[in-house]
């Protein structure tokens, strides 16, 4: 047994470095097999509707899965635990009175049987279904009770990668409402002044030809700065004089414009500049930095911001209300920090949040020359 529960330690282990739902699941099920060594295993998520919104299976091969058609649904001994939130355990299926129902032609015989659901807060979220125990003919206590240990913190797992899919649906969701914001804010005015310009256009075509053309010459000009902006918009937000001013002095001009319309105290302190010349490693540093910035205005109530260049990292240090940074409903609301964390993997870096209730908020970008 101790044995036992050193391999569901190390297949736990296995599952955390894992963040999407599948791989998460695929690792649970076959840390399950191989722990009560079954023969065949599978791993059932219910849809809510009487079918299984994912069921993978262990011990078979691609193209048996394939012979035996689609999914099954949540019927029978499938199903029965899903309805109940304890184990169950025979030598031969085939006599419980629950087994009914789909059983495709091509599906291997089973007899022995350990199920176990698995619960979070309450709720049957899922269930591991072992059949056939290798060496012996039937699983003991022993197997149920190791299962049992998997399946609680499966419940854990399964809920952190639900989760962590989540923030990563919100996080391409609130990139699109950046986005459309950047949208209204600047294209729109651009647009809004062709189409005065056009009416004005309009008004003079009979009464004042040269006036009119003029107007239809203006309209031209707007019309190609509009497109001109949401091109720079389209390929990423990059501010127009990013190329030719550089990091450090494009940053200069953002904090003294974000000082003026929050009416904070924004400084640039520029301890020297990023090793080595790399306009995509700065172009990501600066959004890094612009979404830490717009965080703690929006969020932090703060009296001073500071932003500190090094030559290998970028630090933006507020003395705000601060937070918890490890509450995952807070990471949730405040999507920019699951941005910036994102933004830094791709770069190559590392991001650290250090914050406090009542003690500000630092975010320190460590980037690779």
């Amino acid at each position: 047994m101790i044995r036992g529960l050193k391999a569901v330690s190390d297949a736990v282990l296995a599952v955390a470095s894992e963040l999407s739902v599948d791989q998460v699941l695929q690792r649970l099920l076959d840390a399950a097999r191989e722990l009560g060594g079954a023969r065949y295993a599978a791993l059932g998520i219910p849809d809510g509707e009487g079918g299984f919104r994912r069921f993978l299976v262990a011990g078979m091969s691609d193209e048996l899965v394939a012979e035996m058609g689609p999914l099954p649904r949540t019927h029978g001994m499938l199903g029965a635990m899903l309805a109940a939130p304890g184990p169950f355990r025979t030598e031969d299926i085939h006599q419980d009175p629950r087994f009914r129902g789909w059983w495709p032609r091509q599906h291997p015989d089973m007899r022995s049987f350990l199920g176990v659901p698995i619960v979070a807060e309450g709720e049957v979220i899922g269930a591991f279904y072992l059949t056939e125990k290798q060496g012996a003919d039937a699983f003991d206590e022993d197997d149920q009770q190791l299962i049992q240990v998997l399946a609680a913190h499966a419940a854990i797992a399964i809920t952190n990668a639900r989760l962590y899919e989540r923030s990563q649906e919100l996080s391409v969701l609130s990139e699109r409402n950046r986005l459309a914001l950047e949208l209204h804010d600047v294209v729109s005015q651009k647009l809004f002044s062709v189409m005065l310009t056009a009416e004005a256009a309009a008004t003079q075509l009979e009464r004042n030809p040269a006036a009119a053309r003029a107007q239809v010459e203006r309209v031209r000009d707007l019309a190609r700065e509009a497109l001109d902006e949401l091109r720079s918009l389209i390929l990423g937000l990059r501010p127009p004089e990013f190329a030719r001013d550089g990091l450090e002095q494009t940053l200069r001009k953002e904090t003294e414009m974000l000082g003026r319309v929050h009416g904070v105290q924004v400084r640039l302190v520029d301890d020297g500049a990023l090793a080595g010349e790399n306009e995509e490693r700065d172009l990501a540093v600066l959004r890094i930095v612009r979404e830490a910035l717009q965080n703690a205005v929006r969020h932090g109530r703060p009296g001073q911001i500071m932003v500190r260049l090094g030559s290998d990292r970028v630090e933006v240090i507020d003395d705000g209300i601060g937070f918890d940074p490890q509450r995952a409903d807070l990471r949730a609301r405040h999507l920019g920090l699951t941005s910036m964390q994102e933004r830094a993997q791709e770069l190559g870096g590392e991001l650290e949040i250090r914050s406090s209730p009542g003690s500000g908020t630092t975010i320190r970008l460590k980037v690779p020359a």
